[in-house]
C-alpha cells in the first residue's frame, strides 16, 4: 500500500468520523483504486490513536470518548491466568515441559538467587534470556499488582485521559504494561511505548502480542539514558523514525523499579520530565526495601527542588517555598495475592520452604507533574499550623498542624504502641506518630489510608534521642482527623 492511499484513508475517516460510524467497506468507496476492506481496517487501526477513534465488537469505528479515564477496580487478588500461562509457555519453550524440575530447574532457581543476592548486594544484573525468565516468574506477578494498584489511584485522581499515551522507561518483562491493559475499558485508547534495552523486552512482546484492537504498541530496544523522548518515536530501536503525533507529549510516563540500575537517575529524569504532556504524569515506582525506598526520595527532591517537575504525591510539599530533608524510608503495603502457580512449581522441588514465593504488594512511589498539582491542595495557615521544619522551637509543647500519613503501623512488637510515620513537605527529619491512647477523637489516625492528609490538634511533640527523631504523641487530649 502506498503513503497516497493511507493518506486518503486517514482523510475521509477524518471526515466522516463524527457523522456516522466508519465503515471499512464503505470507507473503501471514497479511496482511489478502492483498496480491499482488509487493508483500509488495518489503516484504520494503525492510525486509531491519532484519529482519536476506537474499533467496536462488528468492525466499524466510531468517535473515542473524551474527558478522563474512568476504571472499575477493586483490589488484585491473583496473577491472571492468562498471563501465567504466557509465561509458562516460554518456559516451556526453554526447558521443556519439566522445566522447573531436573537441571532446567535447578538453573532457573540458582539464576533467581544470584538475581536475588546481587541485587542485596548493589551490584549490576546481566539481563540474558534465563534472567529474563527469572524475573518474569519471580517478580512479575507482584510487579503487575503494584503497577496495577498505582495506576487505578491516577485514574482516581482523574490524572488519566481516555486517550493515553504511554512511555514505559525500563519496561522489564511488563508489570506495568499488563496492568494498563486490565485496567482500560474497552472503549479507551492506549499508545504504549516501552523502552527495554535487555532480552526482557522478548518476554515483554510475547505478552503483548495478543493486545486488544484499541491498543497500539510498541518496544524500543534502546537504553534509558540514550533514548531520546521528545523525539518522534517508531521506526528504528533507537527513537527514530516516522511521525506519530508523539510531539504533543506522553500522558504517562513509568519508572518502573528501574531508578536503582540508572547512573544517574535525576538526570535521567529531568530529561523524561521535559517529554511531558502539559498535564502529564510521571511515576517512579521503587520495592520497599529500605536503600532503593530512600533513594527514590532522594531522586524525587533533586528533580523536585530543580524544577520544573513538582510532587504530586504522596509525599506531598505543603509549605510554600520548602523542601524536606529527613530520611524518609516510606512504602506502600497492599495485601498479598495468592501465590501462583509457577512460583509453585518452582518451590516445591526445593523443599517447598517459599524461596521462590512472592506474593507480598509493597512499594515505594512519587508522582511528579509540572502544572503544580498536588493530590492535597491545601495551604497550611502558619496562624493555626506550626511547620515540621520548626519542630526543634516547640518540643514538649502542644502544637496544631497538618501531616501526611506516610506508612502502615510501624510498631515492631505487637502490644506496643501504632507508629506512623508523618511529612509535611518541610521536615528537615523524621516525625512519628505515637498512639498512646486511643480515642473517638483520634482514630482517623490508625483509619487514614496512606497518602492521606490528617489534621492534628493538640499533639504533644518530643524528641526521641535514640531514633533522632520527633514523636508527635497522639494521646488522650489530641484530635487527629482527615483533613479535606
Amino acid at each position: 500500500m502506498n503513503q497516497e492511499t493511507r493518506t486518503q484513508i486517514r482523510e475521509n475517516a477524518q471526515y466522516l468520523r463524527n457523522v456516522r460510524p466508519l465503515d471499512p467497506e464503505e470507507l473503501q468507496e471514497y479511496v482511489e483504486g478502492q483498496p480491499h476492506p482488509a487493508v483500509v481496517k488495518q489503516v484504520l487501526r494503525e492510525e486509531a490513536f491519532d484519529l482519536g477513534i476506537v474499533e467496536q465488537d462488528d468492525g466499524t469505528f466510531v468517535p473515542a470518548p473524551e474527558g478522563r479515564l474512568s476504571v472499575a477496580f477493586d483490589g488484585v487478588e491473583r496473577f491472571p491466568d492468562r498471563y501465567e500461562q504466557q509465561v509458562m509457555d516460554l518456559l516451556t519453550e526453554w526447558g521443556g515441559p519439566d522445566w522447573h524440575s531436573g537441571e532446567r530447574g535447578d538453573e532457573l532457581r540458582e539464576r533467581i538467587r544470584d538475581i536475588k543476592e546481587r541485587y542485596l548486594q548493589g551490584q549490576a544484573v546481566e539481563y540474558d534470556e534465563l534472567t529474563a525468565l527469572g524475573y518474569a516468574v519471580y517478580h512479575l506477578p507482584d510487579y503487575y499488582a503494584v503497577a496495577k494498584y498505582v495506576l487505578a489511584d491516577l485514574a482516581a485522581d482523574g490524572l488519566l485521559p481516555s486517550q493515553l499515551r504511554v512511555l514505559d522507561v525500563g519496561a522489564g518483562v511488563g508489570g506495568p504494561a499488563l496492568a494498563l491493559r486490565d485496567l482500560l475499558p474497552d472503549d479507551a485508547l492506549l499508545d504504549y511505548h516501552a523502552v527495554e534495552p535487555s532480552a526482557a523486552a522478548d518476554v515483554l512482546e510475547h505478552l503483548l502480542e495478543d493486545s486488544g484492537q484499541n491498543i497500539r504498541w510498541e518496544i524500543h530496544r534502546a537504553l534509558a539514558e540514550e533514548f531520546e523522548p521528545s523525539s518522534p518515536l517508531g521506526g528504528d530501536d533507537s527513537g527514530g523514525g516516522a511521525d506519530d503525533g508523539t510531539d504533543e507529549g506522553y500522558d504517562l510516563i513509568i519508572f518502573g523499579n528501574v531508578l536503582s540500575e540508572l547512573d544517574d537517575a535525576a538526570a535521567t529524569l529531568y530529561r523524561y520530565v521535559e517529554s511531558l504532556a502539559d498535564d502529564g504524569t510521571l511515576l517512579a515506582l521503587a520495592p520497599a526495601d529500605r536503600n532503593t525506598a530512600i533513594q527514590l526520595r532522594k531522586v524525587e527532591r533533586e528533580v523536585a527542588d530543580g524544577g520544573p517537575a513538582t510532587v504530586y504525591g504522596p509525599t506531598v510539599r505543603l509549605w510554600p517555598h520548602q523542601s524536606p530533608d529527613s530520611e524518609s524510608w516510606s512504602f506502600d503495603r497492599k495485601p498479598d495475592i495468592e501465590v501462583p502457580t509457577m512460583q509453585q512449581r518452582l518451590d516445591d522441588p526445593a523443599g517447598g520452604t517459599g524461596e521462590f514465593v512472592n506474593t507480598d504488594v509493597q512499594y515505594a512511589y512519587s508522582v511528579l507533574r509540572t502544572d503544580g498539582k498536588r493530590k492535597h491542595d491545601v495551604t497550611p495557615d502558619r496562624g493555626i499550623h506550626a511547620p515540621m521544619a520548626d519542630a526543634e522551637n516547640y518540643v514538649t509543647d502542644r502544637v496544631n498542624f497538618l501531616g501526611v500519613k506516610l506508612s502502615h503501623d510501624l510498631a515492631e512488637r505487637e502490644g506496643t504502641n501504632p507508629l506512623y510515620l508523618l511529612g509535611d513537605g518541610s521536615q528537615q527529619v523524621d516525625h512519628f506518630a505515637v498512639l498512646t491512647e486511643s480515642s473517638i477523637l483520634n482514630e482517623d489516625l490508625r483509619k487514614a489510608d496512606y497518602g492521606d492528609l490528617l489534621s492534628f490538634e493538640n499533639a504533644l511533640v518530643l524528641w526521641n534521642d535514640d531514633e533522632e527523631a520527633y514523636n508527635v504523641v497522639v494521646d488522650g487530649e489530641t484530635v487527629v482527623d482527615r483533613a479535606r
